[in-house]
C-alpha cells in the first residue's frame, strides 16, 4: 500500500490541479482575512480576550469571512481529489494492468484515499498557517496556548470534514464509469447540502410551528430548534456548528433555543468556555462527520473489492 500511496501522493503534488486549487484557496483565505482585519479594531477594543482568534471569527453573518470561504473550498478540494480516483484508472486500462501485478486490491483504494487525504491535510494546514502568519503580522498579537489548541482542533475538524468529501467522491468514482458523471453527482450533492438543506429545514420548521407577529418567544425558540435539528442532516451544517464553536469561546450552547432564552433572561451572553468545554460541545458534530466519512469509504471499499475489472 505504501507504494501506491507514494505514487498517488507524487501525482497529486505534481499536478496542475493541485497548484490551481492551492492558489485559489490561499487567495480566497487571504482576501477573507483582509476583509476581517478592517473590522477587527472595534472587536479588540470591546474585548481583549482571544484577540488572535478574531482574525478567523470576525463578522459572523452567516459565517465569519474566513470560515465561510474555507467551508466552500474544502468540499471542492475533496471532490477534486477523489472524483476520478478509480474510474479514470479503469477507463485508461491502468487499473487492470495494476491488478495484474502482485498488489492486493484493497491496497489500491486505501492508498488512493490516504494520498488524497494527505494532500488535503497539507492544503488545510498550509492555508491556516499562512492566514495565521498574516494576521500575526498585521495585529502584532501572538496567540495564547488555548488559542493554539483551538486552531489545532479547527484544523483537525477541517481535515475530517474534507475526508468525508474525499470518501464521497471516491464512492461515486467507484460507482460510475465516467469521471465527469462522478464529479457532477458529487457537486450536485454538495450544492444540495450547502444551499437547499437549510431551506428544507426552514420549510419544515415553519410547517410545524407557524410564526407571526403575535408568536411568543417559546414559539420562536421552538421554530429555530426544529430548523437546527433538521439541518443537521447536512455535513456542511455540522461542520459550520463545530468550527464556529471551536473558534468562538463565547458560544456556550449549540441549541439556539437555549441561547435565546438565556440571553433574554440574563440580559447578557454566557461566560466564555474553556477549550475542554468547547470540545465537549462540538464532539457530537465531529463524531457524526467521522461516521459519515467512514460509511462512505466503507461502501466504496466494498464495491471496489467486489467489482469485476477486465482488461480493455
Amino acid at each position: 500500500m505504501y507504494a501506491i500511496f507514494r505514487k498517488e501522493l507524487a501525482d497529486h503534488l505534481e499536478s496542475k490541479r493541485f497548484a490551481i486549487l492551492f492558489i485559489l484557496a490561499t487567495l480566497a483565505a487571504v482576501f477573507a482575512v483582509l476583509l476581517a482585519v478592517q473590522n477587527i479594531r472595534g472587536a479588540v477594543t470591546s474585548s481583549s480576550e482571544f484577540v488572535f482568534l478574531k482574525i478567523f471569527t470576525i463578522s459572523s453573518e452567516p459565517l465569519p469571512f474566513f470560515l465561510f470561504f474555507i467551508s466552500i473550498f474544502i468540499p471542492i478540494i475533496g471532490i477534486a481529489l477523489g472524483f476520478d480516483a478509480v474510474n479514470s484508472e479503469r477507463t485508461s486500462g491502468n487499473l487492470s494492468r495494476l491488478l495484474s501485478q502482485p498488489i492486493y486490491r484493497d491496497s489500491i483504494i486505501n492508498g488512493k484515499f490516504l494520498a488524497s487525504l494527505a494532500v488535503l491535510s497539507f492544503m488545510v494546514v498550509s492555508v491556516i498557517a499562512i492566514v495565521g502568519g498574516l494576521g500575526l503580522r498585521i495585529i502584532g498579537v501572538p496567540p495564547s496556548s488555548e488559542e493554539v489548541l483551538r486552531l489545532v482542533a479547527f484544523a483537525l475538524t477541517s481535515i475530517i470534514y474534507g475526508g468525508f468529501w474525499v470518501a464521497l467522491a471516491t464512492l461515486f468514482s467507484v460507482s460510475f464509469d465516467r469521471a465527469a458523471t462522478s464529479m457532477l453527482v458529487s457537486l450536485a450533492l454538495w450544492i444540495f447540502f450547502f444551499l437547499f438543506a437549510s431551506m428544507i429545514a426552514e420549510a419544515i420548521a415553519n410547517a410545524r410551528v407557524p410564526l407571526d407577529q403575535n408568536s411568543s418567544l417559546e414559539m420562536f425558540a421552538r421554530n429555530i430548534e426544529i430548523q437546527r435539528m433538521v439541518s443537521r442532516i447536512s455535513p456542511c451544517n455540522l461542520y459550520g456548528e463545530a468550527i464556529v464553536a471551536l473558534l468562538t469561546p463565547e458560544i456556550a450552547s449549540l441549541n439556539p433555543a437555549l441561547m435565546m432564552i438565556s440571553v433574554a433572561v440574563a440580559g447578557r451572553m454566557l461566560t466564555p468556555l474553556n477549550f475542554g468545554q468547547s470540545l465537549l460541545l462540538v464532539w457530537p458534530q465531529v463524531v457524526s462527520i467521522v461516521a459519515l466519512a467512514a460509511i462512505c469509504f466503507a461502501i466504496s471499499y466494498l464495491r471496489f473489492m467486489k467489482q469485476e475489472i477486465r482488461a480493455i
